[in-house]
């Protein structure tokens, strides 16, 4: 491939905006994309078609043409088949891999209520027993595509690791290594946590169903698991959502979380680049009400905060009048500072540190509004929290996840609460801040894009005593000092249009692209 002639990117992912979301990455994928729609390229999406999509009611259209897919186990060689739909949708062409193993599930990562009420052995919220087929099936289904329609990409960009052994897949295997000779490969990764690398501890199993060699597999092992990341890495750079996290995983204890990954990769003479994510603002810009589901436009850069007072008191009546949600506590009307939290409720996200640290805040003058599921003890313990008799009236917890209902919360909120044990990246910051809502964060990974007293509040360690002094000393410059915070609100805005705007996140991904097409 001539050097820096890329121009058809291929986005290879499990998750897509509104098409199926679970995290971060239904965000990034469609705003990096249009991204690149706007500098001129040329950019596919392929994802697979779950049991939840219908993809003629999204208006997509049916490929000709069915195709078979080597899935081989270890005890015998077969084939599952493949169909593709396509659709153009914001000038990026998105292709569905439709087949039986997708079409099963009706969650993205894990089973649904659905799923155990058809099979009691699927229980809702289990990860899928065959996560590894699923992602193998969808990389080798992404070169089908291209054989079965004559043209090829220039980079496939992979995310996470659900598609990291697509770059093997592409140099190794013999049908594919010919035609794709000049197309390049990139794997990021969105998070590196325990559990998140889609690694396989069935190694026979691993080479049977990816049909890699036994060379490439036995030199790809982490704790005594096949790793996709360690793979793919082999064939292309890798990186992850944000510089800080990338140096956390090369250089850091914090490392321990992933199983030692970067350190891995780094002995192996492995480098992990960080490109940190950014936001499109106007998609989070409340001056344009009715994309965030609000009832009045408000404007943080002028303080102009009337549509933030109207956003608080329809909280309030949900919260009071709506039954279909599962809300536990309660919020009176007030005017003292909103919490807020919006988060999957899991050990990373540090909730049981928040929880913690506002068992000893009932003094202080504050609500807080926490939405997000997760764990079922971790759940039980924001309940036990929000219906603590000294939190009356000012502590409440919706057990769900809703876009619109989130929209809602972010706006409502004077500060936006992120105790996170480690975060890649994190985009819940840069939403809250875009509504004048000032986070709360611990200094980890992505989130050290908050600047303690510029953009928001932040901690160092992660315990319940310095959170708990941030949060206190957060209302204590809310109330005392409405200039400081003013200002914080306007400096974050002005922040994210100067440095996080996708299309100048973007051409920090060209370069890793050029990168790309040396290996």
């Amino acid at each position: 491939m001539e050097k820096n002639k890329i121009k058809n990117i291929c986005m290879l992912t499990r998750e897509y905006g509104s098409i199926a979301g679970a995290g971060g990455v239904k965000d990034v994928v469609p705003e990096l994309s249009e991204s690149f729609i706007h500098l001129g390229f040329k950019v596919d999406v392929i994802m697979p078609c779950y049991g939840f999509i219908d993809p003629v009611e999204k208006g997509f259209s049916s490929l000709e043409g069915e195709f078979e897919v080597d899935m081989n186990y270890k005890d015998r060689e077969r084939r599952e088949k493949i169909t593709f739909y396509e659709k153009n949708e914001n000038s990026i062409n998105i292709i569905l891999v439709s087949s039986k193993r997708f079409s099963e599930k009706n969650g993205v990562y894990s089973y649904t209520a659905i799923d155990e009420e058809k099979n009691p052995s699927h229980p809702k919220g289990g990860g899928h027993y065959d996560y590894f087929p699923m992602n193998v099936l969808l990389q080798k289904a992404a070169l089908i595509y291209y054989l079965s329609q004559h043209k090829k990409p220039d980079i496939f960009h992979c995310h996470d690791g659900h598609t990291a052994l697509l770059p093997a897949i592409m140099r190794e295997l013999e049908g594919f290594r010919v035609y794709f000779r000049d197309s390049c490969s990139l794997i990021t990764i969105h998070n590196a946590g325990k559990g998140y690398h889609q690694e396989i501890m069935d190694i026979s199993f691993a080479k049977a169903n990816t049909g890699l060699p036994k060379r490439l597999i036995d030199k790809s092992i982490l704790a005594k698991a096949f790793d996709p990341f360690i793979a793919g890495a082999y064939y292309c750079p890798i990186n992850t959502v944000s510089e800080n996290y990338a140096r956390e995983l090369r250089e850091t204890p914090l490392d321990e979380l992933t199983g030692w990954l970067g350190h891995t990769l780094k002995a192996k003479g492995i480098t992990i680049d960080g490109i940190t994510n950014g936001i499109n603002p106007n998609n989070f810009n409340p001056k344009n009400p009715e994309k965030l589901g609000l009832d009045v436009a408000f404007d943080p850069l002028n303080g102009d905060f009337n549509g933030k007072y109207h956003a608080r008191n329809k909280i309030y009546n949900i919260l009071r009048e709506n039954s279909a949600l599962k809300i536990f506590g309660n919020l009176y009307e007030s005017q003292s500072p909103i919490l807020t939290v919006i988060s999957r409720l899991t050990k990373q996200k540090g909730i049981e540190v928040l929880v913690d640290a506002l068992t000893s805040l009932f003094r202080t003058d504050f609500q807080i509004i926490i939405l997000g599921e997760g764990t079922k003890d971790i759940e039980e313990h924001i309940k036990n929290l929000v219906q603590n008799p000294s939190l009356n009236g000012r502590a409440a917890f919706i057990a769900d996840y809703n876009p619109e209902l989130s929209n809602l919360i972010y706006a409502t909120g004077d500060f936006f609460i992120i105790p996170s044990l480690y975060e890649p990246c994190g985009l819940t910051d840069f939403k809250a801040q875009l509504v004048g809502n000032l986070p709360i964060v611990r200094e980890t990974g992505g989130l050290v894009k908050v600047i303690d007293g510029f953009n928001g509040f932040s901690y160092k360690n992660q315990n319940a005593q310095e959170l708990r002094e941030v949060i206190a000393r957060a209302i204590e410059t809310y109330k005392n000092s409405p200039d400081t915070i003013h200002r914080m609100r306007v400096d974050a805005v002005k922040n994210i249009y100067e440095n996080y705007t996708w299309e100048k996140v973007a051409i920090k991904y060209l370069a890793l692209y050029e990168k790309a097409m040396e290996f």
